[in-house]
């Protein structure tokens, strides 16, 4: 098998690097992105990856992540869009959006266009050439309104909804981009890894609760977690059409009405690229 190049993020903990050490035991090389410098660089010396960190509560970090990555990589084959998760606290951050929004679903949107160029010299190549963006169950009790994708008019409930909206995006968006890139080589699916007891939603006061009651066993391990995505990572076909919702390891698994509006899925696309500054094309 020939080395392929992955890139993972939210890999410094929990399923991110279950995932990447799995990867690169099975020979990949592995470009280990988090936001905790220290845990990015242990994760990736004890795997034998290249760290890279970047806070995507920041999409400067975000664009500086995207540019040396290209200047770091001929080809990429895999792009693990897996960074993200639960802000129980209203926060906004210094770009003004939602940092919940921005973290789940802004920052890897313009990750991955950034990085189009190296996936689609990776189809060229014969390689893997797919995106896979970590999304969640959650997207069924999520609402998109463009008019207020940072929830400044909603309330904010714990941030439960908020994060269900941004998951919801995340699967429209991977639905338009497989559109705009199939003829590429390029493949995209978005994944629920399934209810994980990991650091997710640590401050929230619902998962506290389930720790306390459960003992800490409300959910499964980080190793089940990154199953589904070392399945999508991996080099054999995927039994599903490129845009495809898993359900861990079920294809076509329930979305929210929204997910299935092609209307809305690129008008968020359009809203989106203007927020992160990028053209529609």
């Amino acid at each position: 098998m020939a080395e392929r190049t992955i890139v993972i993020t939210g890999a410094s903990s929990g399923i991110g690097a279950v995932a990447a050490a799995q990867l690169a035991e099975r020979g990949d090389r592995v470009a280990v992105v988090g936001r905790n410098p220290e845990r990015t660089k242990a994760v990736a010396e004890k795997i034998g990856g290249t760290p890279f960190v970047a806070d995507f509560a920041r999409l400067d970090d975000v664009r500086e992540l995207g540019a040396t990555l290209l200047g770091h990589y001929d080809t990429i084959d895999v792009l693990l869009n897996n960074a993200g998760g639960l802000v129980s606290k209203r926060t906004i951050t210094v770009d003004g959006h939602d940092a919940t929004l921005q973290s789940n679903y802004l920052a890897p949107y313009l990750l991955t266009r950034t990085l189009l160029p190296r996936l689609e010299a990776s189809a060229q190549a014969g390689g893997t050439a797919r995106v896979v963006c970590t999304s969640s169950v959650a997207n069924l009790f999520g609402h998109l309104d463009l008019d207020d994708l940072d929830f400044t008019a909603r309330p904010w409930r714990g941030g439960w909804q908020a994060y269900g909206t941004a998951k919801l995006a995340v699967i429209m968006f991977v639905r338009e981009f497989a559109r705009r890139v199939s003829t590429t080589g390029v493949e995209a699916y978005s994944v629920h890894p399934g209810s994980i007891v990991s650091g997710f939603g640590a401050d929230s006061r619902l998962i506290r609760f389930g720790t306390a009651v459960t003992g800490g066993h409300w959910g499964a391990t980080v190793e089940v977690g990154a199953a589904p995505l070392l399945a999508l990572a991996a080099e054999s076909p995927v039994p599903a059409a490129s845009g495809a919702y898993f359900d861990r390891l079920k294809p076509n698994g329930r979305v929210g009405r929204q997910a299935r509006d092609v209307d809305l899925q690129h008008a968020l696309w359009l809203r989106t690229a203007a927020l992160v500054g990028l053209p529609a094309d």
